[in-house]
């Protein structure tokens, strides 16, 4: 179907702007549900939940709102850190295996020999339409991919930022559970049922890992759809066939690794021993946030150093999300992985680095690991495309957050009269001082609120660069509102009877003024990225949704691990109910098959 006919009935349509709601049916009711409670439309009371839009990062109320939270959650997470309390719960030590799934016990028996199918995501939760996109390839029983038969992974791992912009029992509802569900509602028929563990990233702790908790920490008893969840805390250790682990660690919150978490792994670190093979999750890539913080590889490079390296096992690969692209950095023996593509907003690869030194050589640790260098192997999207994608920003950003160009609107139509009423009333002595007071105060608001805007990525961090952008910055809106007085001025609204003016000045010169100072943000984002500052913010504001990813594992008899990264540059847009499928099978089909691709070559690991 091409992307410019309109939805049929009972599609939901991705169009910019459009809310996420069911297309009314022609007698005006919701149709009922199918035999088995499988729904037959996109519709809430069918489905058990609200299909959500893709987060308007730079939505003014969102924008206060998530500050205002993350405040709190940096004032008071120490206090609300509840990995302390965990120290209560089961330890469980993990193992899973070809057809099998059980707790780690002096007493099991566990095969030497053996294969597993694992999957990797993370940062999902975000609009329904690119978190059903991936979750609807995890729930496919299996995938074709450049000649490759991939079946579907008998455990996931989510690596983190299960939902967006924050934390609740209702965004992981309408965001993360609910898409899951719909694409794999019940068991496989065939077959053992998928197991799924999750480690909590930045946005996960936002409420305290209270509703992270809820879900996921249930031990056997809790399930999203057809996955079972098994953790019982907010970390875990799992051990896989032919002496393979893979750790998912709990490193937010201060970025330091708790005593509890401490004593759970040196418990792991005792099963462990020379020949033994490491995966670590932990909810960043530290590795490469270290070329901008250097205290953040620390907990990391302590873990390892500390926990993993005297028990002689290996650490061959470390895997996170976070940062929502595909990127490897590689060296002979350990692979760096960074897969966030699991349904956030895309994330630029076009500013990373080609080398990185890890630990870093400038680390303030003073027992730091010895310092090596990766080389950046591959990425996803492209640098090339990245930068073609930066270019975007001048048509996209302004078409996906039209309330945040109103506010930026509405602060040139007050500069600009209050500008234009210092002008018109200049007086000699106590009065001209008065009247110059209103253009005073927005000039220094302006110019505060850009250089605010220019914060670095890590707290703390704030250096040159950052000031100089954000003045530079605040000038240039400061200039665009006097090219406005100027404007206005020549203008013969000006002499008409008060309220006129302000009248027509919201009516013509707010929307125009919007729109100038909309480019003219879009224009210092791409300038700033070059510089490494708010390039976040850059494709934050686009909301591309494309590019989208994750990682299937391949633990082979042998011992030998192959890593298939799978992606696609388009996620799926209109959805067709199935409400006669089977009780495993997908509610909802794309109407236009999303096409996949090995977005890395596979990645072979001994």
């Amino acid at each position: 179907m091409p992307d410019d006919m309109p939805p049929a009935p009972g599609e939901l349509s991705a169009d910019p702007g459009e809310p996420l709601l069911p297309i009314p049916q022609e007698d005006g009711d919701a149709p009922p549900t199918a035999p088995g409670g499988r729904p037959t439309a996109l519709d809430p009371d069918q489905m058990g939940f609200t299909p959500r839009r893709g987060v308007p990062w730079l939505s003014p109320v969102l924008l206060s709102g998530t500050a205002v939270r993350v405040l709190l959650a940096d004032l008071f997470g120490a206090y609300l850190d509840k990995r302390e309390l965990q120290d209560a719960l089961s330890a469980r030590i993990l193992r899973e295996g070809a057809n099998y799934a059980g707790e780690v016990t002096d007493e099991t028996d566990w095969p030497d020999t053996g294969e597993l199918w694992l999957d990797y995501a993370a940062d999902t939760g975000d609009g329904f339409n690119a978190t059903y996109s991936v979750a609807y390839l995890l729930a496919q029983p299996s995938l074709t991919v450049d000649g490759h038969e991939l079946p579907r992974g008998e455990v996931l791992v989510l690596g983190g930022d299960q939902v967006y912009p924050t934390a609740s029992g209702q965004q992981y509802e309408d965001r993360f559970k609910g898409p899951f569900r719909a694409a794999l509602p019940e068991p496989p028929e065939e077959g053992p049922r998928p197991r799924m563990y999750a480690v909590p990233g930045n946005h996960d702790w936002y409420d305290g890992l209270t509703a992270f908790l809820r879900l996921f920490v249930r031990g056997d008893e809790g399930s999203v759809g057809g996955w079972r969840t098994r953790q019982s805390r907010s970390y875990f250790a799992i051990e896989l066939p032919n002496r393979w682990w893979l750790l998912g660690l709990d490193v937010q919150a201060g970025a330091y690794i708790d005593d509890p978490q401490l004593r759970y792994f040196r418990s792991v670190a005792a099963r462990l021993g020379p020949g033994d093979k490491v995966i670590i999750c932990p909810p960043s890539p530290s590795w490469v946030e270290a070329t901008d913080d250097r205290k953040a590889y620390d907990s990391l490079d302590y873990f390892v150093r500390t926990i993993v390296a005297p028990t002689g096992a290996d650490v061959r690969a470390m895997i996170s999300g976070d940062l929502h692209h595909y990127a490897r950095y590689s060296r002979p023996g350990r692979e760096l992985i960074t897969s966030g593509g699991g349904g956030a907003y895309l994330y630029p690869t076009h500013e990373l680095p080609d080398k990185i030194s890890v630990p870093p050589v400038r680390s303030l640790v003073r027992n730091a690991t010895p310092s090596k260098s990766y080389d950046l192997r591959r990425t996803f999207p492209t640098k090339s495309q990245s930068r073609g994608l930066a270019l975007g920003v001048f048509w996209r950003l302004p078409w996906r957050n039209p309330m945040f160009l109103g506010l930026l609107g509405m602060l040139q139509l007050l500069t600009m009269l209050a500008f234009v009423n210092a002008a018109d009333r200049v007086v000699s002595g106590v009065e001209q001082r008065l009247v110059t007071v209103p253009a005073v105060l927005m000039v220094i608001l302006d110019l505060l609120g850009t250089c605010l805007l220019a914060m670095p990525r890590s707290a703390g961090q704030r250096r040159p660069r950052h000031w100089v952008l954000g003045l530079v910055h605040g000038l240039a809106f400061v200039g665009l509102a006097t090219l406005g007085t100027w404007g206005w001025l020549s203008l013969p609204f000006v002499d008409l009877a008060w309220p006129l003016p302000l009248l027509i000045s919201i009516v013509l010169y707010l929307p125009l003024s919007a729109v100038a100072a909309g480019e003219l943000f879009a224009l210092y984002l791409l300038v700033a990225a070059k510089f490494d500052v708010n390039v976040n913010e850059l494709f934050a504001g686009q909301g591309i949704t494309g590019y989208k990813g994750f990682l299937r594992l391949h633990f082979h008899a042998d011992g030998a691990l192959t890593i298939y990264p799978i992606g696609t540059r388009h996620t799926g847009r209109h959805w067709h109910a199935s409400p006669d499928a089977a009780p495993s099978a997908p509610w909802f089909e794309p109407g236009r098959p999303m096409e996949l691709h090995l977005i890395d070559d596979p990645i072979e690991i001994r």
